[in-house]
């Protein structure tokens, strides 16, 4: 079989600068990184409007035809196989409607979607009407230590869940939407209760916003606001029956503390010193492509779809209304 063809669309470092540096033992971060080291897929062309970046881009990842903008691609139907979308968020809209019109068999779009809710539903409904496979970059899907949590959680190794705590900064949609997705992921759907004051921390239109919520088996899940000026952060941490499993360094590490006897207070339970494990996050890139050339060949639903970013991204406006309106009742109390 034909390697299948690959259009990228964007050229900085989620295409592939993140890997520009790494070694070639290195597991690859980017699309194009692990689009090439998949000898199921072949990448085509490149559209990328900087003309430096564009030129280096194809010499680096070996990339024969070149273009700076979508439009200027020829509107042939399925010339290509699959438009991988790394854009700037804001040209999301307009690149996701050009890359339906070429007629790919799938899309794999970076989070999130698009800027605004609106748009996003109407990029999914698109994309389903064209019968074209979307696919969305919620990285952490792919994670096998993420999938083996998951997995374990639900069928009780590790006993009665009883809290949630994710950590992030740097804007609710753009790296909050990561760690709602793989709550959500992890305890299916959640269902909001109140939000903070929001902290400009990064992005001029994506506050960085604290809340609470529920998962549908009752349990409280909390989402803890950082700042993104200090240093990145995003982290979990799982409250067991039977432990405190901590994601760390953005699934970097993993640090898990068991319950046991403790030694100082008969009769009662504790907490142990813990152990540090090695993450697995940064083999989830290749495993995406892995499943995107499955997904091309036996026509399986992908892990990470327009559909769940599309519920994610709903979660993340609602958080962001119920900040709005605290804000404003907060206000009138002031004011009275």
């Amino acid at each position: 079989m034909q390697p299948r063809s690959v259009l990228i669309v964007g050229g900085g470092n989620i295409a592939g600068g993140f890997d520009d540096t790494r070694g070639s033992d290195a597991l690859p971060l980017t699309h194009a990184g692990a689009f090439s080291r998949n000898p199921a897929f072949r990448i085509a062309a490149i559209v990328e409007p900087n003309a430096e970046r564009r030129a280096a881009f194809a010499s680096r990842w070996n990339v024969p035809e070149v273009y700076s903008k979508l439009a200027e691609l020829p509107a042939h139907s399925g010339a290509f196989d699959v438009v991988s979308i790394c854009s700037p968020t804001a040209a999301h809209p307009e690149d996701l409607a050009r890359a339906v019109a070429l007629r790919p068999r799938l899309i794999f779009c970076e989070k999130p979607l698009t800027g605004d809710v609106e748009s996003s539903r109407q990029a999914v409904a698109s994309c389903e009407d064209a019968g074209i496979t979307l696919v969305v970059n919620h990285n952490r899907r792919w994670a096998p230590d993420l999938r083996r949590l998951r997995d374990e959680i639900r069928e009780g190794a590790w006993g009665t869940m009883r809290s949630a705590t994710g950590f992030y900064n740097k804007g609710i949609l753009n790296n909050g939407s990561h760690m709602l997705d793989l709550l959500a992921d992890l305890f299916g759907t959640l269902e909001p209760a109140w939000a903070g004051t929001p902290i400009w921390d990064y992005w001029p239109d994506d506050p960085t916003i604290p809340a609470s919520l529920y998962a549908r088996d009752g349990f409280p899940v909390l989402l803890n606001a950082g700042d993104a000026r200090d240093y990145a952060f995003f982290e979990l941490e799982l409250a067991l029956e039977k432990a405190v499993i901590r994601m760390e360094s953005g699934g970097g590490n993993w640090r898990m503390r068991r319950s046991v006897d403790s030694p100082t207070f008969a009769g009662y339970r504790a907490l142990d010193a813990g152990q540090i494990y090695a993450g697995q996050y940064e083999s989830a890139m290749s495993l995406a492509i892995a499943e995107i050339a499955v997904s091309l060949d036996r026509g399986t639903m992908p892990s990470s779809s327009g559909k769940s970013a599309l519920a994610t991204q709903e979660l993340c406006n609602t958080i962001r209304r119920l900040s709005e309106s605290s804000g404003a009742a907060a206000q009138d109390r002031k004011n009275p």
